[in-house]
Order: structure tokens, then C-alpha cells, then sequence
């Protein structure tokens, strides 16, 4: 698979009373295609918040950024623009931010959480100074991660974001 120079095509999901700002690295190839964040079915983010919400998201991106704005959630990725080879974080270089605190600054976000130690890497290098809110990294839930982290202890990990809402 050939790296490539990948800027970022999707908005960010929020709006003014958003309280918790995700952020993944960058979209996946699969949502790129899809036009919506973690659309890959083997990535258990949604199914993971399904869980800590005790509730059905839904498949639409339209039923899913409902519930994220229902529940104060933001979403968006760290970076704007960077090469990477295919979904693989671990390739990523030459990494140029998203405009995190334009988010931040326009809503009620007092909590970020990273989704995967690249992605809280890459925050902290980027952003943190200029945001001034520490991230708090979680597991990834790519299929990629499948063998570190069951179900369950995404779940346990992914409770946080509940609680700071």
C-alpha cells in the first residue's frame, strides 16, 4: 500500500452546549469513503458508546451525530493533513493540526479524550499548548487493537466520557 498526503475531509460534529471533545488521528481510508467518522464495521467505537449509553445508536450518520449531540459530544481527528499509508497510525508523518480550539472555543468543552496513543501523541505535540485542556488518551477501538483490549474493557475504559458529561 503507497503512502499518500491525506487532508482531512470531514467536518467536526459539535455545537455549542458539546461538553467532551473526541479525537481520533485521522479518518480511515473506509471512512473517508463513507463520509463519516469509524464507519469501518470492524471498528467498535459506535458499539463501544452503544454500551456506555445503554442505548441504540443507530447505522445513519444522521442517527449517529443525533445521539452524539444529544449526549454533548463532539468529534473530530487531531490532524488536518498528514502522508500515511492506508489506516495504519504508526505511518503517519509529516502531521499539520486541525483548528482544535475553534471547537473548543465555540462550545462548552471542558473534557478531551484521545482515541489511541497516536492520536494522544499527536495532541499533545500539536495542540495541548494552544487548547489548554489536557487530553485524557483512551484505547483505540480499531479492529487492529482487537488482541490488547476486549469488549469489555473498552467499555470500562470508555465509561470516563459518561461520567464528564
Amino acid at each position: 500500500m503507497m503512502e499518500s498526503r491525506i487532508i482531512h475531509p470531514l467536518a467536526p460534529i459539535y455545537d455549542n452546549e458539546s461538553r467532551v471533545l473526541v479525537l481520533g488521528s485521522m479518518p480511515s481510508p473506509i471512512s473517508r469513503s463513507k463520509s463519516f467518522y469509524y464507519a469501518n464495521p470492524q471498528n467498535r467505537f459506535w458499539r463501544v458508546l452503544a454500551a456506555v449509553f445503554e442505548c441504540e445508536i443507530g447505522v445513519s450518520n444522521d442517527e449517529r451525530t443525533a445521539f452524539l449531540l444529544a449526549n454533548h459530544i463532539a468529534l473530530w481527528d487531531v490532524l488536518y493533513s498528514c502522508e500515511i499509508t492506508g489506516a495504519r497510525d504508526e505511518s503517519i508523518k509529516n502531521p499539520v493540526a486541525n483548528d482544535i480550539k475553534s471547537v473548543v472555543d465555540n462550545s462548552k468543552i471542558t473534557a478531551i479524550f484521545t482515541t489511541g496513543s497516536k492520536a494522544g501523541q499527536l495532541y499533545s505535540k500539536l495542540c495541548a499548548k494552544n487548547v489548554k485542556i489536557d487530553e485524557t488518551r483512551l484505547p483505540s477501538t480499531s479492529p487492529a487493537n482487537c488482541r490488547y483490549y476486549s469488549f469489555e474493557d473498552l467499555v470500562r475504559h470508555y465509561q470516563i466520557i459518561r461520567q464528564c458529561i
